[in-house]
């Protein structure tokens, strides 16, 4: 509705109405949430969760009004038939921008549980945002370098006990947990230093998934996978914001998990941890495809 202004006072409207959204709507959030980390008491966190899921759906309502408002996007998405808002899911996609976020978000919201994405603990020091992810149990990762468990071994196995100990929140709620298996957003360098073999993506990542999965794993409703691509090109969020990104195309797609990898034990059963490997890569192969094949459509239009 806004796209007559120019791009520039576009992205100024956007970005206070996104910082509005966030001062509002974290406020609010720790209303509940003081009171429910200072009274550990079962019942009444479980009440109390089940308010601050519903002040985070309310949020993302805002955050899709303002982008409506402000955006003259073209969507081609497919997948959205049968989501259960009811079930649990872990959830994968690609990762090439903060838009993803968004993207996912605006889609998802009220169609299954509210988004928990795994995210990196030094973003806990991000202003306003760390304390609404607190707020919402989001998954707070260490992510050590393979250079700083040389010198400190000690702190090995600690990324994935802060996994478990993190799915283990959800254990009462309905709960979609998000991983991005590639761990960073990709970048044309990052997939040359990778050397990846994936032409569209970065290497997938299975261990905080295979770690969900043994914590939750028998609560999963469904893998639902995404894939999302930019056939104009991966923007970035000062364009998004500006209402520069014309076209979106999302495809979605529930998979089960395989049993065999319903339970295991990644860090020290071999067999189970290369069968996990086979399985993801075979998933970012299926992904590459067809990010090819869209793009290509994209294309032809």
């Amino acid at each position: 509705m806004l796209n007559f202004l120019p791009s520039f006072l576009v992205g100024v409207i956007a970005s206070l109405l996104l910082a509005v959204n966030v001062v509002v709507w974290v406020s609010l959030l720790l209303v509940f949430a003081i009171p429910k980390f200072l009274l550990p008491v079962p019942s009444l966190r479980r009440a109390l969760n089940r308010i601050l899921h519903r002040i985070g759906e309310i949020w993302i309502a805002c955050n899709s009004a303002w982008m409506s408002l402000t955006q003259r996007t073209e969507w081609d998405v497919q997948g959205l038939e049968g989501l259960n808002y009811r079930g649990w899911y872990l959830v994968v996609s690609n990762h090439q921008t903060w838009v993803d976020i968004f993207v996912m978000q605006h889609l998802l919201n009220r169609r299954i549980p509210l988004l928990k994405f795994f995210i990196k603990r030094e973003l806990i020091k991000v202003p306003f945002m760390g304390l609404a992810w607190w707020a919402l149990d989001y998954p707070f990762l260490y992510r050590h370098s393979a250079e700083y468990l040389e010198k400190h071994p000690e702190q090995r196995g600690k990324d994935y006990e802060a996994t478990r100990r993190a799915c283990e929140k959800f254990a009462t709620i309905s709960t979609s947990v998000m991983n991005f298996l590639e761990g960073t957003r990709f970048t044309p360098a990052k997939h040359a230093r990778q050397k990846s073999e994936y032409r569209y993506l970065l290497r997938p990542k299975a261990g905080g998934l295979a770690l969900a999965l043994n914590a939750l794993g028998g609560k999963f409703h469904s893998l639902l996978d995404i894939t999302i691509v930019y056939p104009d090109g991966i923007p970035t969020f000062w364009e998004f914001l500006c209402g520069k990104v014309k076209r979106i195309t999302v495809r979605m797609r529930t998979l089960e998990v395989p049993q065999e990898l319903m339970q295991g034990d990644y860090e020290g059963d071999a067999a189970f941890r290369d069968a996990m490997h086979r399985w993801v890569q075979q998933l970012w192969l299926e992904k590459d495809r067809q990010i090819e094949a869209l793009l290509a459509e994209a294309r032809a239009r």
